[in-house]
């Protein structure tokens, strides 16, 4: 408590030192010093302002500065999903080609599986029917022995 006590008459004793101050610049005229200390704190708070760090030119610049990284960041990240698209797209086109490869390697020997099939098919029943021709004449010529018709 003794601190804030003591405070209070030394900031008293601040303020009315200032008022003093533009009283006396002013010639004593009190509406003169209240224009002088309003466009001295104007004064004081612009150049404060223009003082700290990333304020006006300098916070239009970080801002600037900013904006390019993450122009940057987003080219870079449209490019790199571009590059994964395109890689895809020829894995893609790889498999395709090696799947189409596949399906005529498998058509072609369906085709000639289905050839040789036919042709031992068509073979066998060539042989037959050689079988039932034969055994046909010969029962043929057996029947007509019997009643004398025969070689």
């Amino acid at each position: 408590m003794a601190g804030r006590s003591r405070a209070v008459p030394i900031l008293g004793a601040v303020a009315a030192g200032g008022v003093a101050y533009y009283l006396y610049s002013a010639g004593g005229n009190p509406k003169v010093a209240e224009k002088k200390f309003e466009h001295d704190a104007a004064s004081a708070s612009a150049k404060l302002k223009s003082e700290l760090p990333g304020s006006g030119k300098e916070a239009k610049k970080q801002g600037e500065v900013w904006a390019k990284e993450a122009g940057a960041k987003l080219d870079s990240t449209v490019d790199s999903a571009k590059a994964k698209l395109h890689e895809t797209d020829a894995k893609l086109s790889a498999k395709m080609s090696e799947a189409d490869a596949k399906l005529a390697h498998l058509k072609t020997d369906t085709i000639q599986k289905a050839k040789e099939v036919r042709k031992e098919t068509d073979q066998k029943i060539d042989a037959f029917d050689e079988t039932v021709v034969r055994k046909t004449k010969e029962a043929k010529s057996g029947i007509s022995s019997w009643f004398g018709f025969g070689k």
